[in-house]
């Protein structure tokens, strides 16, 4: 099992103006483990994150939504906390709705290499409209 984990259970520094996908760490999938997943089953993730915010890069104006992850592992799970501190670093970043979620998919899909990957931004109404992006792979 990798241990090469920097953020867990340490006191990191916040960063809420740049995404920076080197913030993201992961290890060893259980459903890859032989030991642990005797019957060959898959697995898959689920995560919400309903505190998602970013920025307008034309008003500037703040934009909230709760960002729904679902992947099915390959070799690799994202680990959460470095997982909060990426989205965290949104908050003050100036990005349109659609690449700010295709981004998220992008750096998870360099990191894990999964097998399926969807990313969903259900962003808040703003001037009476919702926008709802979707980001998904298959690997």
């Amino acid at each position: 099992m990798s241990t090469n984990l920097n953020a867990l259970g340490k006191s990191v520094k916040n960063i809420y103006d740049k995404p920076d996908p080197s913030t993201l760490e992961c290890f060893d999938s259980p459903f890859n483990d032989k030991n642990l997943n005797k019957n060959s089953v898959n697995g898959s993730i689920y995560i919400e994150a309903p505190e998602f915010t970013c920025l307008c890069p034309i008003t500037g104006s703040p934009d909230f939504a709760n960002i729904i992850i679902t992947y099915i592992p390959g070799l690799k799970c994202v680990e959460s906390k470095s997982l909060k501190l990426y989205l965290g670093a949104f908050r003050q970043f100036a990005e349109f709705h659609e690449a700010c979620v295709n981004r998220i998919a992008n750096d998870l899909i360099d990191l894990l290499k999964p097998k399926y990957l969807k990313v969903e931004g259900r962003f808040k109404p703003r001037g009476g409209i919702s926008f709802v992006p979707v980001a998904e792979y298959n690997g």
